[in-house]
């Protein structure tokens, strides 16, 4: 089947007539007017031969004349690729020979370089697309354009946007074109242009079920024809329906994670962090929107109470673009404060907590070493309870454990909790007492080079895992980290330490507070890129382990200086600050400690649930795309390998997204699109200074730590950071991410390490190319772009 009608064109057909040809046939079933046409299908591609005879009876057939020929490939105009501009589009064709000569175009066009580049960054195997053709009547178009059924500028899905401008200018960029909000026009009856797209947009939407973008154009004669149609593919997953105007928070950016997780994920940081909002004295719906975590703040938004404590929560746990976000949404009078909020906790309940928090944290102040050592304890009594039983043998019993795993404690929160706690407040009061008399820069200063932080303790030992296996360098840098790991797992490769170091670590990962993702020790492939990257680094001046404890003695000398200063300005607040930053020297360190105790659960889960994967499905984790009742279903007979598969084709997908927002409404309204743009100068970017110093040096913009080539010095920019990315702060000259707080993994880091940090750059890594030199000035809080 070489050619047929547009008309028999449909959704099921893509394979034989590309996205473009099956969205077009879908308007015809659908009684949209769309210019009659014909598909050259990709079996005539395949064959490599233009179907001269078919074509020329199927263009006689539309009354010859001029007509537009179109490309339509099999992985384009889809939900996750619109290939907009890619391929090749001739209009104004007329007569046989250009036909079948712009049929030709459009079949080369399929790996022009452009196409070829987008196909590439998507990672789109050229090998498995095929190109069909559009050919339709030509519209000669008096006004022409394109309607967005949702505004992708802003993603609110009640609002439509028009580009509209002369003849089909609007499409191929020649020309300024008008830009047009159109909002509901229920009860307006209006007869116009505006009124008979929103018409339009609202039935095909409701034929595709999803948001499109709509190329159309009228004629002469005023009529109305579409032209295309395909998802839009840019906009960020909408939240739930709900009947009133809802305002979500992205939770993710917490522990450093931008990236979506699995279903199986999802349920376990749903609780992990519903637990850490419920020890602040709030509770807050975890949603999931797009595969990430979003906190449903609405009821707190519109309590008077709690209203007051939420732009203090932002700028501590989320960082100051949620800070921003926050202050405006207070503003909106759509979130006005409601109810007296008169209602709380049950006064006991609080009042037992506060007790049991002040008395454990005033405790760790007082003795620090001892609160450290029963924190130690806690965790490794956590980490022997965590072993799953030897007893389990049935996919049934491995369930039902892990269903039950981590119900209790063991007694350890309030040994783990309290000391990092303390920590946390004895660094970040100082700031408060010493203000006028101490600058920030100097507060952070004192709190370099921090003993006892888990993450850095892992780091380091990566670095000595590295210098053993210096004698291996060339094996370990001519050899891409992935085939290492596989060498490592077949014993083919000389011993460097690492069953060792795994031991220890291994649970860990980039990402790993989701269960879905493989730690170290299941595919080691992180390490060995690490361990590569730190044999690049030859001056020994630059050791991470001589850094950090040159660190850390700056820091002693940087706060016996300080002690004396602000002793004589400052002699009560000033000695209480004091005594706060050396308690927070011997107790800063331990905030990893929680979540690294937290992990050897995780890692149990994981792999009783790998175990229940394998004898479920062909990949054991497939098991991660399922919940745990699914999965209890599966095991009673359910057949979900297509939930599966259509789940793991939504997580690819949403792999690829770089830019998840800050704060959505339910409307799907991205709220940080709605703020003025920063008044960034030329060449200069502004974000939040997180760790001090000024360093000059080439981007590197890294979005999988995985596989990340970082040279000594260069200045590592991303969009966010967890422990797993850590080690490549070792040999990083400066960091700077997209989102983040100035107490999150990833500055807390760089400040011990005693490199620059600049957090919440917005757009960084698009806006700055690896190899660029760039200035990172952690005090000023500005990435400035060499010119």
């Amino acid at each position: 089947m070489s050619v047929i009608p547009l008309a028999e064109a449909h959704a099921g057909l893509v394979p034989l007539v590309g996205g473009k040809a099956a969205g077009l046939g879908e308007l015809i079933r659908a009684g949209e007017r769309v210019p009659e046409g014909f598909c050259v299908t990709t079996e005539a591609h395949r064959a490599g031969v233009v179907p001269q005879d078919e074509v020329r009876a199927a263009y006689a057939r539309l009354g010859g004349g001029p007509v537009a020929v179109r490309s339509s490939a099999t992985d384009e105009d889809l939900p996750d690729a619109s290939f907009a501009g890619q391929h090749d589009t001739v209009l104004d064709v007329e007569g046989e020979a250009d036909l079948l000569a712009a049929i030709g175009t459009c079949w080369e066009s399929l790996h022009g370089s452009r196409a070829a580049a987008y196909r590439e960054a998507r990672g789109t195997d050229p090998a498995d697309v095929r190109m069909a053709v559009v050919v339709q009547r030509m519209v000669a178009p008096v006004r022409a354009g394109v309607l967005y059924t949702a505004n992708p500028v802003t993603g609110n899905r009640t609002e439509m946007l028009v580009e509209v401008g002369p003849g089909t200018t609007v499409v191929d960029g020649s020309t300024e074109v008008t830009r047009v909000v159109l909002a509901d026009p229920a009860g307006s009856a209006d007869p116009g242009w505006q009124g008979e797209l929103w018409a339009a947009g609202r039935r095909v939407q409701a034929h595709f079920g999803t948001p499109q973008d709509v190329e159309w154009a009228t004629d002469h004669d005023g009529t109305l024809w579409l032209l295309q149609s395909r998802p839009v593919s840019t906009l960020f997953p909408a939240p739930p329906q709900t009947d009133d105007l809802r305002v979500y928070v992205e939770f993710g950016n917490v522990q450093g994670m931008l990236r979506p997780v699995t279903p199986m994920g999802m349920a376990t940081l749903r609780a992990m962090i519903a637990a850490m909002v419920a020890s602040l004295g709030m509770r807050v719906e975890i949603v999931d929107i797009g595969g990430r975590l979003y906190g449903d703040l609405t009821d707190l938004v519109r309590r008077p109470a709690s209203r007051r404590r939420l732009v203090r929560l932002m700028a501590v746990d989320f960082g100051p673009r949620a800070q921003a976000v926050m202050e405006h949404i207070l503003r909106d009078p759509r979130f006005a404060p409601s109810g007296d909020g008169s209602r709380r906790r049950p006064a006991d309940a609080s009042l037992g907590t506060a007790l049991r928090a002040l008395r454990g944290i005033l405790r760790a102040l007082a003795r620090p070493d001892a609160a450290r050592r029963r924190l130690v304890a806690a965790v490794d009594r956590l980490r022997a309870e965590s072993a799953a039983p030897t007893h389990l043998r049935t996919a049934h019993e491995r369930l039902r454990f892990v269903r039950d795993h981590g119900d209790g404690d063991g007694g350890a929160a309030d040994d783990i909790t309290w000391p990092i706690v303390a920590g946390m407040l004895a660094s970040a009061l100082p700031a408060h007492l010493l203000k006028g008399v101490a600058a920030e820069d100097e507060i952070h200063a004192v709190l370099r080079g921090v003993p006892h932080n888990v993450t850095i303790e892992m780091d380091l030992a990566l670095w000595a895992l590295a210098d053993a296996a210096r004698p291996h360098r060339e094996l370990i840098l001519d050899t891409p980290p992935a085939e290492l790991a596989a060498r490592y797992q077949r014993g083919a490769l000389p011993d460097i330490g690492l069953s060792a170091f795994l031991s220890r670590y291994g649970h860990r990962a980039a990402a790993e507070a989701d269960v879905g993702v493989p730690r170290w020790a299941e595919d080691p492939t992180p390490v060995f890129a690490a361990v590569a990257n730190y044999l690049r680094l030859t001056d020994p001046t630059q050791a991470p382990d001589r850094r950090f404890a040159g660190a850390a003695a700056a820091a002693g000398a940087a706060l016996d200086e300080l002690a004396a200063r602000v002793r004589r300005r400052r002699p009560v607040r000033g000695r209480i600050a004091i005594f706060l930053l050396r308690r927070a020297r011997r107790l800063a360190g331990l905030r990893e400690a929680g979540k690294f105790a937290g992990l050897y659960r995780l890692r149990t889960v994981r792999e009783q649930l790998l175990l229940i994967g394998a004898t479920l499905f062909p990949a054991a984790d497939d098991v991660m795309f399922l919940t745990l009742d699914e999965v209890e279903a599966a095991l009673d007979g359910a057949d979900l390998t297509g939930l599966v598969a259509r789940r793991r084709a939504t997580h690819r997908r949403e792999l690829r997204r770089r830019v998840v927002p800050v704060a959505l409404l339910s409307d799907g309204t991205d709220v940080e699109s709605t703020l003025p743009a920063p008044a960034d100068g030329v060449g200069l970017l502004r974000g939040v200074g997180a760790a001090t110093g000024r360093v000059t040096g080439p981007a590197r913009v890294v979005t999988d730590p995985a596989t990340a080539h970082l040279e000594p010095g260069e200045i590592l920019v991303t969009a966010t950071t967890d422990p797993g990315w850590t080690p490549l702060f070792l040999t990083a000259g400066a960091l700077v991410t997209e989102t983040g707080a100035i107490m999150a993994h990833g500055p807390t880091v760089a400040r011990e390490y005693g490199i620059p940090a600049v957090i919440s750059v917005p757009g960084a890594t698009s806006r700055i190319v690896t190899g660029q030199v760039i200035t990172v000035d952690g005090a000023a809080g500005t990435v400035t772009t060499a010119r």
